[in-house]
């Protein structure tokens, strides 16, 4: 909970109400779960909903006027409301289920602050919109900042720090998952099978926008996905906020701006990354 004689800010909001719903994935991990389908193999978990409850009472208790669109229960809240929060409880629902440990906790206020919390390593990456860190860990008393826990809590003392983006690693997170509405045009798959990709990089293929958070981070060079109009999806609005405050370039697998006419994402360290990128999508610069 948030407990503060102050107002919380919207940052503080994104953060506790992340860490809540990675609190209630984490404590569920490795029960047998009910499924809720959804079809075309789609399905949440009561871990899903669950998670998405916990950060709808955060958020109704901080900003009671402002409406929710959570994954699960859909939008809540007034007609009229002039804000909005997108929430994913639990980015990498199959990953789950089947007992891996790969997923993310997505909340963002619609163009403002967001949080992408990872149930499994204590860590939430924040950003207030201008700046990025990354918080790890608790003060101790738990706070609004949750408790320390997962391989990552146990290596670090509290704290946080800036994120920093770099391409050093040269992994690339590329979206497998269906649907692919750039195809014949854009097909991931076939970046992949690109030789001038295989030989400035080291493909990884994901499915949680947790890797967005990596990108930002410095732990990934880039993430390719594609897709619509992302910037306001309730599984990449909050990654795509962490990647533009920390520096990354972000644009559509077109390189236009992420937008109503976007399509999909690539999220780069830095534009030499990004510009080699869109040369593989676009065909150029392929090996002899």
């Amino acid at each position: 909970m948030i407990d503060s004689p102050a107002s919380p800010t919207d940052t503080e909001v994104a953060a506790v109400a992340a860490l809540a719903g990675a609190e209630v994935v984490r404590a569920r991990y490795g029960r047998r779960h009910s499924r809720i389908d959804k079809g075309a193999g789609d399905f949440a978990t009561d871990a899903d909903v669950g998670a998405e409850e916990a950060i709808l009472d955060i958020i109704r208790t901080a900003r009671p006027e402002d409406a929710v669109h959570g994954e699960e229960g859909g939008r809540r809240g007034a007609a009229d409301a002039v804000r909005e929060w997108l929430v994913d409880p639990l980015c990498g629902t199959l990953n789950y289920a089947t007992g891996s440990q790969l997923v993310a906790v997505n909340v963002a206020l619609r163009n403002g602050p967001a949080a992408v919390a990872d149930p499994f390593s204590g860590e939430v990456f924040l950003t207030d919109g201008e700046t990025a860190w990354v918080r790890y860990g608790a003060d101790g008393d738990g706070d609004a900042y949750g408790q320390a826990f997962g391989p990552v809590a146990l290596r670090r003392p509290v704290g946080e720090e800036q994120l920093a983006p770099t391409a050093d690693t040269r992994l690339v997170d590329v979206n497998l998952d269906p649907p692919f509405p750039g195809a014949p045009a854009f097909r991931a798959v076939d970046l992949l099978a690109h030789p001038g990709f295989v030989e400035r990089f080291r493909p990884r293929v994901v499915s949680t926008t947790l890797a967005l958070a990596w990108v930002a981070a410095g732990r990934r060079a880039a993430y390719v996905t594609d897709g619509g109009d992302l910037s306001g999806s309730v599984h990449f609005a909050a990654g795509i906020a962490l990647c533009r405050a920390a520096g990354c370039v972000v644009t559509g697998v077109d390189g236009a701006p992420v937008g109503p006419d976007g399509r999909g994402l690539v999220v780069a360290a830095d534009a030499e990354t990004h510009g080699l990128l869109m040369s593989l999508i676009r065909g150029r610069g392929r090996s002899a």
